[in-house]
């Protein structure tokens, strides 16, 4: 039988006979590009023609930064609770069940501890995924722990910020998180250990008035959104234009608030090379 079947108006193809593009097979940036998702993961999740960085979550962020994507994942299963029985147009609890349905993680941060170069690397990292990346009791609770592994084992401290902001469904405790990992990270100062603070898209809200901008070093990603409230929302408070670019990562570096931006494929030696350039020694090749 024919593949076709002339109609009267036009030529259809039979529902069981079509041959659909499989989902996933290609991505297409902001810019139209358009890239194969399997040449996209070899690029470090980067669009080559035009230096897009897709948002990526933890689970890349450690395969790109630890040797061998080997890793002790800290605190794995600390989960979030509904202290306050909060409900807007959903329960937070159901909210909670059908974020770690969708997306396979307790809360918006998973931290570890592994190689990175050869050294010893703790690494907490935001997952937008997760509720907008949002900061509520676990994320401060886990931070923070992350941050004493670091202080009593004397091993450098990474944040890959990555969030929306303070948790709302938390209201005043998810606030109090900007407090307590502001403590932590001036305690690892005092110990003279090494934070750095990776901002990617995007950063916002008590993420940036907290951890996000604390470090010994501040970096971003290219291109990402790094602010505390957004710019339609500083827009409109303001009556007043923005500068073109305003709240991008480079605007942020040419007014200070950043030491360097990194290409996703060089974040890995970067971050070492920084790493060993602080604690005085050999750069690793």
């Amino acid at each position: 039988m024919a593949w076709f079947k002339r109609k009267t108006k036009g030529i259809t193809t039979a529902t069981e006979e079509k041959k659909d593009t499989p989902k996933g097979l290609w991505y297409k940036s902001p810019t139209g590009k358009i890239i194969d998702t399997e040449e996209l993961e070899r690029n470090f999740y980067v669009s080559p023609e035009d230096g897009y960085h897709v948002r990526i979550g933890s689970k890349e962020y450690f395969e790109i930064l630890f040797d061998d994507n080997k890793f002790k994942e800290l605190d794995a299963n600390l989960s979030s609770k509904d202290p306050l029985n909060f409900e807007d147009t959903q329960k937070y609890s159901e909210r909670l069940k059908a974020a770690e349905k969708k997306t396979q993680l307790k809360d918006a941060v998973r931290c570890a501890v592994g190689k990175s170069k050869g050294k010893d690397l703790v690494i907490a990292c935001m997952d937008f995924a997760f509720i907008g990346g949002s900061m509520g009791s676990v994320v401060g609770e886990k931070i923070a722990r992350a941050a004493d592994y670091s202080l009593k084992k004397k091993i450098p401290f990474l944040i890959i910020s990555k969030s929306g902001g303070a948790r709302m469904m938390e209201a005043a405790l998810s606030l109090m998180q900007l407090a307590k990992t502001s403590v932590k990270l001036a305690q690892l100062a005092d110990a003279k250990i090494p934070y750095i603070s990776l901002c990617t898209d995007p950063t916002t809200g008590g993420t940036t008035a907290s951890f996000a901008m604390l470090g010994d070093i501040n970096i971003a990603e290219p291109g990402a959104l790094i602010g505390f409230a957004g710019p339609r929302v500083v827009r409109d408070t303001t009556g007043k234009e923005l500068p073109e670019g305003f709240q991008t990562s480079e605007f942020l570096l040419e007014h200070g608030f950043l030491d360097f931006i990194t290409q996703r494929k060089d974040l890995k030696d970067k971050i070492n090379l920084y790493l060993d350039l602080i604690t005085n020694q050999p750069i690793r090749a």
